[in-house]
């Protein structure tokens, strides 16, 4: 039986960031088009996301925020990320690089990775079906450029039934449409780091009732860390077209792109100090927020592929998204006030994720011993060192290299929904019905070895060799074996897979002059299909063989570990599931500028390939041994008050979630079955006077693990890098042609693991701007991200100080000022 696991979700107080919201006069709602570049300061605020139709946010029970272009580029981020990071009750752990991203939403966990229980979206239509696809993380195939006019965010409430496997909320990039006649093109380039970067925009009309908007990015450069090449390198060109008429639009859209980022994984800190009081320092020669474990001297990674042929992958990939999408959306009326709203996407989607993650770091003494015996010695294969021998304080990373090819993610997506409005009891009553359909492919290969690196920093980390005493080579050009030999060969695998996912949705609103009554189903049923092929399919190690990976006609020690998918021992896929989602809320207006609301909601996630290779799914038939382990569950409830009126606008909300969850970790390799409880506070709101803004917002939350089938030591205790309180701050300053402000990021201090032993201290990051406009149309910018070069760590692999004092964690990035020049026109 699946665990039950009590989710107390918190509930954040936050003073919002001006209105990233679509505005429109009330009377336009139904017929306005999603234009996300129309001015968005006006009389109301109205959302379009994960709700039946544009609504006013003060008269809506559902949570929601919103960033404007302008608040993202004061921020200064240099993920998707980072932007995240200032919605209320969003935690993202932007310290991965420019994707790979763990987020979670009002203390729902993250047991292994991804946004599990959040769905990001582009233009109202899921990015990939499931946010949590292992090493295929939605946000890698996303970049926020000047095509994006704002960010809206819902927490919880009705993301439950207007969107699948999303329970807990769901972020929506929305793009320009050319409705404002302009664009845009600048060129930026790091003052202190590898970065140069050109952005451009333009919209306009072609006619009264024809518009498009094209925009996009190139860069290259090293990127924040020193890696010892450029391993940021590549685009994005985006483009739509909007035709209207006469009680509707039909708008197309295309996407593409080519990027190369790294994937920035734990790496080695010095700890000491006691596990509720540690002192993290960096090693010698590694800076744990300036360097990362990739180097000019291990760029290519020798191994089998998916068919078990030989092949050199490039390292310097890192995360490689390759995006071919395109899409239509139109709305409609069929029939006197009846009116039909359709989106389709379908996205080619391919690349790579491939990153050094440290399996353990240990000095060359203690891991020449464990890995050759006594009397073993080592030294740099490659570097200025070549040939030398390695002293024996030199630190070394036993590597496993996660080389995954993305085959194919590719998805197919349509949301079709009809509206109509009713005079009803004094008010109105709002329907709206719909059909939602997705096919998800996950087809991957994973093709994972194990490598000796020196530590350290500069890009320039050699890779180190071992022989024995009985001078046997116990590495061959500093590989320790070709297949995940330090995680005990495991985890050469290779599958292919077809989720499909289908759902019939209805709501229904009813509005008075002051109440507002809604209630909303979802109907989820699915199939998962596919065949599955892996080292350690079935909980067993097999696929190791011999390979003269270097042609030399001699078989060495590290060429007799050899892993290869067992093609011919192929498991199914196989089952199908069902369930349905429900929510309930009531917003009652008190006076034109204050409100306060209430929800109850249910909402599921289905699992997806992290069930893969763990005990949910039977080897032999592909079916499930428990049919709870398809989806989990998400209980929420929540109340609040909304407040704007002049300059101040103030949103606070409390929420209590119960959360369950099945899910396995690639870097540990667990599995998880666990149940959660989280209760909180959120908060949001914003202040002007004059030339000053103020914009902040912050999340309490107090989370439980209340049940673990596989590990009842840990109920009880805080779900691991749960953070009591987080928030975000941004004061800015205008005086004519100059802006000047703050982006203020920051946590309390969290446990490294379920354990609760190691604590990963609380941390603040400031992100300063400051922008000048000589002339019009002309505008000189600086950026500085982590002003003051804080460490901030977000996860941390050790739940427990170990003997040697090394932690493998990751930290966000240290400081980096970019400059840049735009121009208008």
């Amino acid at each position: 039986m699946k665990a039950r696991t009590l989710l107390l979700a918190s509930s954040v107080f936050a003073f919002a960031a001006p209105a990233f919201a679509q505005t429109a006069p009330a009377a336009q709602q139904s017929d306005t088009p999603a234009a996300a570049d129309e001015p968005t300061e006006r009389t109301d605020d109205i959302i379009v996301t994960a709700v039946a139709r544009g609504t006013n946010r003060l008269s809506t029970s559902v949570s929601v925020s919103s960033l404007t272009a302008e608040d993202i580029a004061k921020q200064a981020p240099r993920s998707a990320a980072e932007i995240f990071r200032n919605i209320p009750g969003i935690r993202s752990e932007s310290s991965g690089g420019e994707g790979n991203a763990n987020i979670a939403v009002r203390g729902l966990p993250v047991a292994s990775g991804g946004a599990k229980f959040l769905q990001l979206q582009e233009d109202g239509l899921p990015i990939l079906e499931f946010g949590d696809i292992t090493f295929g993380n939605a946000d890698i195939f996303l970049r926020a450029d000047f095509n994006v006019a704002r960010v809206e965010a819902v927490r919880g409430g009705s993301a439950s039934t207007f969107a699948s496997n999303s329970p807990g909320g769901v972020i929506n990039l929305l793009s320009k449409t050319g409705d404002t006649e302009g664009g845009a093109i600048q060129a930026s380039a790091g003052l202190d780091y590898g970065d140069y970067r050109l952005d451009f925009d333009y919209g306009a009309h072609v006619s009264d009732s024809l518009r498009f908007h094209v925009g996009g990015f190139y860069r290259q450069g090293e990127g924040p860390r020193r890696a010892g090449y450029d391993g940021n390198r590549g685009g994005q060109i985006k483009l739509n077209i909007t035709k209207d008429f006469a009680g509707g639009y039909v708008r197309f859209y295309g996407k593409y792109l080519d990027d190369r980022a790294i994937g920035y994984l734990p790496n080695p800190v010095q700890v000491t100090g006691t596990n509720a009081n540690p002192v993290y320092r960096n090693l010698p020669n590694f800076s744990i927020n300036n360097d990362t474990l990739h180097s000019r001297f291990f760029t290519r990674n020798v191994t089998l592929d998916g068919n078990n042929n030989l092949v050199s992958d490039d390292i310097r990939e890192g995360q490689r998204p390759l995006v071919k999408s395109f899409g239509i959306e139109t709305k409609f009326e069929v029939a006197d006030g009846w009116k039909v709203t359709e989106r389709f996407g379908y996205s080619g989607i391919s690349g790579r994720f491939i990153s050094n993650f440290p399996a353990a770091v240990d000095t060359a003494a203690a891991t020449t011993t464990a890995l050759g015996g006594a009397g073993a010695r080592a030294t740099f294969f490659n570097g200025p060192n070549a040939g030398r021998a390695v002293s024996a304080t030199t630190l070394l990373a036993q590597v496993v290299v996660f080389d995954t090819k993305l085959n194919s993610l590719d998805n197919v997506t349509n949301d079709i929904r009809i509206n109509h409005a009713f005079d009803v009891g004094g008010g109105t009553l709002d329907f709206t019905g719909g059909f939602y359909a997705s096919r998800q492919t996950i087809n991957t290969d994973w093709q994972w070895t194990s490598a000796l690196l020196e530590v350290r920093g500069g890009g320039s980390a050699a890779l180190v060799n071992i022989t024995n005493a009985a001078g046997q080579a116990v590495t061959q050009d500093g590989f320790y074996g070709f297949g995940a030999r330090f995680f005990g060969n495991c985890c050469r695998r290779n599958y292919d897979l077809q989720y499909n996912t289908n759902a019939p949705f209805a709501s229904v609103t009813w509005q008075g002059s002051n109440l507002t009554l809604d209630g909303s189903l979802r109907y989820d049923f699915g199939s998962a299909r596919g065949s599955v092929a892996g080292s350690d399919l079935g909980g067993g190690r097999v696929g190791i063989t011999s390979f003269d990976i270097n042609g030399d006609g001699v078989i060495s020690l590290p060429e007799r570990q050899v892993s290869v998918v067992p093609l011919t021992n192929r498991s199914p896929l196989n089952y199908n599931y069902g369930y349905v989602s429900y929510s309930f809320g009531a917003n009652y207006r008190l006076a034109p500028d204050f409100s306060v609301f209430g929800r109850y909601s249910r909402g599921g996630r289905a699992n997806a390939d992290r069930l893969l290779f763990g005990p949910a799914i039977n080897p032999v038939t592909g079916g499930l041994t428990d049919s709870s382990a398809a989806v989990d569950f998400v209980r929420q409830a929540e109340a609040g008050v909304k407040y704007r009126a002049g300059g101040v606008a103030l949103y606070a909300t409390g929420f209590y979630a119960t959360t369950e969850e099945q899910n396995f970790e690639a870097t540990t390799q667990r599995f998880f079955n666990r149940n959660y409880r989280a209760f909180g506070i959120e908060l949001e709101g914003s202040y002007r006077v004059g030339p000053f803004s103020l914009n902040a917002g912050g999340t309490w939350t107090d989370a439980q693990i209340t049940g673990d089938v596989l590990n009842p030591t840990v109920v009880g205790n805080t779900p691991r890098r749960q953070a009591a309180f987080i928030y975000q701050v941004t004061p800015q300053y205008d005086s004519g042609p100059f802006t000047l402000g703050a982006n203020v990021i920051g946590t309390t201090d969290s446990f490294a693991q379920d354990s609760n032993e190691l604590k990963l201290p609380g941390f603040t990051q400031v992100n300063a701007f400051l922008q000048f406009r000589p002339i019009k149309r002309v505008q000189l910018s600086v950026n500085a991200n982590n002003l003051f070069n804080v460490r901030g760590f977000t996860e941390a692999e050790e739940g427990a100080i170990p003997a040697n004092g090394i932690v493998r964690a990751r930290s966000i990035n240290g400081r980096t000022v970019s400059a840049a020049i735009k121009f208008d026109f």
